[in-house]
């Protein structure tokens, strides 16, 4: 699945890894039930909302996509640790190269295991990752119940707010 991403973005989102309905259709956040579209929107990071086929018009924005583990699955608790590690590693060294302001991993159980932080919370996190601070978001999918979406994007305002303070 195709990163969209640049250099110097404001910020890089980072999913887990692609559902299969993302995989087949080749873009990001696919499935129907998935609120990263809407909550981007209403957080005010998108004037509209977008739909996972005009995913490359985030780089206008200042915004991309890319994801922890590259593997397609129906649901993230199908990848084992080792993925997890690996990919961490990747996005590391990815995150380094690219350089954008924040990245933002949409999930906490993600990124407590992609990068051993068993006592993570959502929010800016105190580590940097390549160099960058991160915010961890919740995941979007709609398989995560703890977040409305109203909650959802008020999460997604928060890193905003901060990744665009001339707004």
């Amino acid at each position: 699945m195709p990163d969209v991403a640049a250099e110097g973005l404001r910020v890089l989102f980072c999913g887990i890894n692609p559902g299969l309905l993302s995989a087949a259709t080749g873009h990001h956040f696919a499935r129907p039930g998935n609120r990263f579209w809407p909550a981007l929107h209403a957080s005010g990071f998108t004037p509209r909302r977008l739909q996972p086929e005009e995913e490359h018009e985030l780089l206008s924005y200042g915004l991309g996509i890319t994801n922890v583990v590259a593997r397609a699955s129906a649901r993230a608790d199908e990848l084992s640790r080792e993925e997890f590690t690996e990919g961490g590693r990747l996005l590391e060294e990815k995150v380094a190269r690219l350089r954008p302001h924040w990245l933002a991993v949409l999930g906490v159980t993600a990124y407590r295991a992609a990068f051993d932080e068993r006592k993570a919370v959502m929010g800016p996190q105190e580590r940097l990752i390549g160099g960058v601070p991160v915010w961890v978001l919740p995941n979007p999918s709609g398989l995560n119940a703890h977040y409305t979406p109203p909650a959802l994007a008020a999460e997604f305002g928060r890193l905003r707010l901060v990744a665009s303070p001339e707004e």
